[in-house]
Parts: structure tokens; C-alpha cells; sequence
């Protein structure tokens, strides 16, 4: 081997990701890697520039700028430049310029893209700068990428790649460098596609990555005739093709997965990995849930609560819709809730039974805003033994309570926390509970059956949250006497219309001459879909989704449900948009507004889509008298 060949390789041994690379890998990156020599002052790359390399500090030192001309970062040996270029179209999008006299080493972007579908830990280190992507979230984003309209489909690049359940090591192995992935579909060819999409997703039973191949075989010294149904991840995540960018974008983050199966009606047609959204999604939200999932203790998660508000804002700048900003800032409460958890499991130590904590209220709809307390609660193992374990979930609950009012998610006054015993109960005992309420329909059980029945698991054994919530949904359906109890009671909260529809404003106290867009717009809208959804067994959570089952399901009149849809969106921009000039006037956000501050033209649609909920409940108490059936055809 020729000695500069040997040079290189022994500095790139020496430099992370490089140095975890196999032999063979080192030694072919090393024969491909090409020398430039460049002078202080001189410009390396310029934005919009074509990329195809790349870039390695030997010596000498660099200078990123953005866009604008402002200083970037500075850069010297061992760092790296262009593959924030590279990711986002071979288009640079840092300009580079040596500070001093420089040696690069330039690595092909071919070699580097199959690098990175090669060896996840080489695509993690530089999507994680993908958290460098993502540290200095694009301001500069390429125009039109919209998230609200893009479709998941539009980023397969290649068809899926699959092996059947009962195929070996050496085949998965040759398949997958056939055909250069760095994952590959499991499928069962016996199983049939059942008629409920929510219990079956088709033939598609698994997903095996490199990194199954070095830790489940490899590892653990797994002979070459074992199959892939013995490796593959059988609790896969997987989104449909209509699907837009921003659900799948969300979904990898709170799932914590990188590689996402897409079907359509079932089948698999591609899988994409978190580089391939790179370029469509909302780089400072998902900035802010790496950050927190990469922080060591309380304080310094609520320290970076801090900057939370500003992320808000970015959002609602950037012309997100409610149902956005709401699932954006859904999935970053569910991440301070994870990393609180993992703190709290590090501190006390693994759980004595399997558990599961629950986000419950708006975040478990995906419609959480910046102005928020906590609910929350813990399913636990049927296994579970007061006298034996309840101390270690009583500290783990108190905990992440405490830990969440640090971060500014406020405690719930009505005690709906995990830290009251009442609220941690065994799988059993929750099925006991939730046919309690519905059998019984006091006002406290239809108060909590508005909380609880809307619940999505954060951390542990989260199928036993959706097992809950498709309990909640059989039974509920097949109830008439409680919906008609729930539907009454979701009549409680009215819209501030008078008589002659005028706005009702508060009074007096604090908010006085304001109306509370959550107490009297959006929440009511929320128990009214709700009860509607829970009489068709709609299985979504989401009110926006529970909208689409609901006009699938033709029990309202031909376009109320779109009505609906309308009314709730508008009710939340509004309430955003002022929570959003709070926070620019430095004003603690709150969810009152003052009529007289809004325009002609956002009172008169203010008061259409509150005439809409005010019909809406009229309908609900037509719809659901005691005693009488839900007809739903």
C-alpha cells in the first residue's frame, strides 16, 4: 500500500465517524479520498454551488457562513464540511472559506451516500449534525417545501426491498448489499391482509437493519441458518403513503425510529430513512426534541424549557396550521415526559413490573398549545403488588411530575397527575375503571371519561395504551345511556354568543371584557366531536382525524362534519395567533382575547364559527336523548 494511502488511513482512524468503519471500508475510503491544497483567504465553496465531495480538515483551519454573510462556525482538523450540501440536492448551502493555509481531503458524495446506507452509525453521526443540520434549523430552507401539502410518497426513491419470514442470514446479508439498503422489509406470505387496518398491516410483519445483523447475530454469535423472523423488529412503525412529510417526520421522532416502512392498502411500496425528510422537515422542532432527549438532569431540561415559546413562534411565522403546531408541540411534551422517565428509571433503577405512562387531555390528541398543565397517569402490570412495588412507581411518578412543573407544564388542579395513587392502576383495573364510568355516568365519571378517554402512551408497554383506548371505543359504541350522558355534559361549556349573537365576554376578575378561546371555543368543539366519535367507535384520537372518520361515517348531515373542521381550525389560529403576540411582546402567554382588538373580519368569521359549535351542540342534544339508539348507518 502506497505511504500517502497509509497516511490518510491512519488520520481517518483517528477521526470520528471514520475511525468505527471496518478495514475493508477504511482502506477503499482511503484509496477514493483525493487531496486539495488551499490557500488563506481563498473561497472554497459558494452558495448554490453543485457539491460532490465530502470535506475533511487535515490541517489548517476553515470558516461556514450563512447565507446572509454571518459567521457560521470555524472548523479545523478533523472536522467536516458539505454534507449538509450534500443531503439537501448536492446544492451547498454553508459557504466555505480557509482562514488558513488548508489540506482537504475529499471524499466522493457516491462514497458517501453508500456509507451512510451502509453503516447507520456513519449516517447517525452526520444526522446528528443533522442536529448540525438541525443545530442551525435552515432559516435558509429551499422555497415551497410545505409540509401541510407534500405527501410521504413523493420521497420514495425505490421500491421496497423484502425478504419472507423464513429466509436466512446469507440471503438477508446478499440481499441487502445486492441491492445497497441499509434495511430490509420482513414479510409473511401465509398472513392475510385483515379487514381492520388497525389490527393488521398486511404482510408486512418485520424490519431488519445492519445494525440487527451486528447486535441479534453477530453479537450474540447466531448461527448463519437462523431466520428472519428470529431478528427481525416485529413492533415496527409504519405510516401509509398518503400520509404528509410532517405525520412522518413526527412520528420518527416519537418513536425514535430511522427508518419508516411506507405502505399503500397495506402492501409495502418503500421505506425512507430521517436523511431523506431532512430537507422537508421543521428543523427547529426537531432540533428542540434532540435536545431534549440529549439532556443529563432536570435542571438542565427545564433550562432549555426556556426556549420552547421561541419555537412556538417559528412555527406560527412560518404559517404552520393548528393541526401542525399542535402534533409539533404534542410530541415535545411527550419528550420531556420520556427523558424525565428514562432520569427517573437511571436514578431509582429498572421497574419492578412493566409499565406505562400515559399522556392524556390535548397531547394525547396531538393538539397541545403553548399554554398547557400536565395530565397523566400509569397503566401497570397486572402482575403488580402494592405492598412491593408501589413505593418505586410512587418516586418514578412524583418525579417526572415535579420534573414536567420544572419545565413549565404546570401541575393539573384537578390532580389528574401519575403521583396520585389514585391514577396508577393495573390494565385490569383500568378496564374495571373505564366500565365503571361508562356504566355509571356520574358527573365525576363523565367529567373523567372527557379527560382519560382521550390517552396515548408515552414510555413502557405503550400497546397496552392503545389496547385502553380500543376498549374505550368498543365499549363506549355499544352504550347508549352514557352517550346520551356524555353528550349532555359536553353542553356544559357554551360558546360566548348572546341573544342576538353578540360576543358574552367575562365580567370581571383578571380577564375581564375578554372571551377564554379554549374554556369557550375549542374545548367545547373538542367534547362534541368526541362524543360523536365515540358513538361511530372511531379509533383516532386527533380531533381533525376523528372529523374524518365521523364524514366516512355519514352520521351527521352532508358537510356539518366540514363545518366542524372549519371551526375548530379557525378557533385555534386565532387562539395561537394571540398566544404568539403575547410571546413577541414579551406578555405571559394566555387563551383570552379582547374582541375589540381583532379586525371586522375576524370578528365577523369569530362569531360564524362559533354559531357553527352553537348548532353543533343543538344537534348533540337532538342526536343523543337517554335511553335512545345511535343509529349510525
Amino acid at each position: 500500500m502506497q505511504a500517502e494511502i497509509l497516511e490518510v488511513m491512519r488520520f481517518l482512524q483517528d477521526h470520528a465517524p471514520f475511525a468505527e468503519l471496518p478495514e475493508d471500508a477504511l482502506g477503499n475510503l482511503a484509496h477514493q479520498t483525493e487531496i486539495s491544497y488551499v490557500r488563506a483567504g481563498q473561497e472554497i465553496l459558494n452558495y448554490g454551488d453543485p457539491i460532490n465531495d465530502l470535506y475533511l480538515v487535515r490541517s489548517g483551519a476553515v470558516e461556514t457562513y450563512r447565507r446572509s454573510g454571518d459567521l457560521y462556525n470555524r472548523l479545523d482538523r478533523g472536522d467536516t464540511f458539505g454534507h449538509f450540501g450534500l443531503f439537501m440536492n448536492r446544492k451547498v448551502r454553508y459557504p466555505v472559506k480557509a482562514i488558513e493555509d488548508t489540506l482537504l481531503y475529499c471524499i466522493p458524495a457516491d462514497l458517501f451516500d453508500e456509507l451512510c446506507e451502509r453503516y447507520d452509525f456513519f449516517s447517525d453521526f452526520f444526522e446528528s449534525d443533522g442536529t448540525d443540520l438541525l443545530r442551525q434549523a435552515i432559516s435558509q430552507q429551499a422555497e415551497g417545501n410545505d409540509l401541510t401539502t407534500v405527501k410521504v410518497k413523493s420521497l420514495i426513491c425505490r421500491e421496497a426491498v423484502s425478504v419472507t419470514i423464513d429466509t436466512d442470514i446469507p440471503q438477508i446479508a446478499r440481499t441487502m448489499t445486492e441491492e445497497r439498503v441499509s434495511s430490509i422489509l420482513v414479510t409473511d406470505p401465509d398472513k392475510p391482509i385483515a379487514a381492520d387496518p388497525d389490527d393488521d398491516d398486511g404482510q408486512v410483519v418485520g424490519i431488519i437493519t445492519d445494525r440487527d445483523l451486528r447486535t441479534r447475530v453477530l453479537a450474540q454469535g447466531r448461527p448463519l441458518t437462523t431466520y428472519a423472523g428470529d431478528i427481525m423488529s416485529a413492533d415496527m412503525v409504519i405510516i401509509d403513503d398518503n400520509a404528509y412529510v410532517f405525520e412522518a417526520m413526527l412520528t420518527m421522532l416519537r418513536q425514535n425510529v430511522h427508518h419508516l416502512p411506507i405502505v399503500h392498502r397495506s402492501k409495502p411500496i418503500g421505506v425512507i430513512a430521517l436523511s431523506d425528510i431532512v430537507q422537508h422537515e421543521s428543523q427547529n422542532s426537531l432540533l428542540f426534541v434532540r435536545s431534549i432527549l440529549s439532556q443529563s438532569c432536570i435542571e438542565d431540561l427545564a433550562e432549555l424549557s426556556q426556549q420552547l415559546p421561541n419555537v412556538f413562534l417559528r412555527m406560527v411565522n412560518e404559517d404552520a396550521n393548528s393541526h401542525m403546531i399542535g402534533s409539533a408541540m404534542a410530541v415535545i411534551g411527550r419528550a420531556f415526559k420520556q427523558r424525565l422517565l428514562e432520569l427517573a428509571e437511571e436514578k431509582f433503577g429498572p421497574p419492578p413490573v412493566p409499565y406505562c405512562f400515559l399522556a392524556l387531555g390535548s397531547m394525547a390528541r396531538d393538539e397541545q398549545l403553548i399554554v398547557t398543565d400536565q395530565d397523566n397517569a400509569i397503566i401497570l402490570d397486572n402482575g403488580f403488588e402494592p405492598d412491593k412495588h408501589d413505593e418505586y412507581f410512587r418516586q418514578l411518578a412524583e418525579f417526572v411530575c415535579d420534573g414536567l412543573a420544572q419545565c413549565g407544564y404546570k401541575y393539573c388542579d384537578g390532580g389528574i397527575m401519575a403521583k396520585n395513587p389514585e391514577w396508577r392502576l393495573t390494565v385490569k383495573q383500568w378496564q374495571q375503571q373505564f366500565s365503571d364510568w361508562i356504566e355509571n355516568p356520574s358527573p365525576k365519571a363523565l367529567l373523567h371519561s372527557s379527560i382519560f378517554f382521550d390517552l396515548d402512551g408515552v414510555y413502557g408497554k405503550q400497546k397496552w395504551a392503545k389496547q385502553l383506548s380500543n376498549f374505550v371505543s368498543k365499549k363506549a359504541k355499544q352504550s347508549p345511556k352514557f352517550l346520551a350522558y356524555l353528550a349532555r355534559n359536553s353542553l356544559n361549556r357554551t360558546p360566548p354568543l348572546g341573544f342576538f349573537k353578540g360576543f358574552v365576554m367575562e365580567q370581571d376578575g383578571e380577564h375581564k371584557n375578554s372571551i377564554n378561546l379554549k374554556r369557550r371555543g375549542t374545548a367545547p368543539l373538542s367534547d362534541v366531536i368526541r362524543v360523536h366519535a365515540l358513538a361511530i367507535g372511531s379509533r383516532a384520537q386527533n380531533s381533525f382525524e376523528r372529523l374524518d372518520d365521523i364524514k366516512d361515517s355519514k352520521l351527521l348531515p352532508p358537510g356539518k362534519a366540514r363545518d366542524l373542521s372549519d371551526a375548530l381550525e379557525y378557533i385555534a389560529m386565532v387562539r395561537i395567533r394571540h398566544q404568539a403576540l403575547d410571546i413577541e411582546n414579551a406578555i405571559e402567554p394566555d387563551n383570552n382575547i379582547e374582541p375589540d382588538n381583532l379586525s371586522t373580519f375576524e370578528r365577523r368569521n369569530l362569531k360564524e364559527a362559533f354559531q357553527v359549535l352553537d348548532k353543533a351542540q343543538a344537534f348533540l342534544k337532538f342526536r343523543y336523548q337517554s335511553g335512545r339508539p345511535v343509529d349510525v348507518r
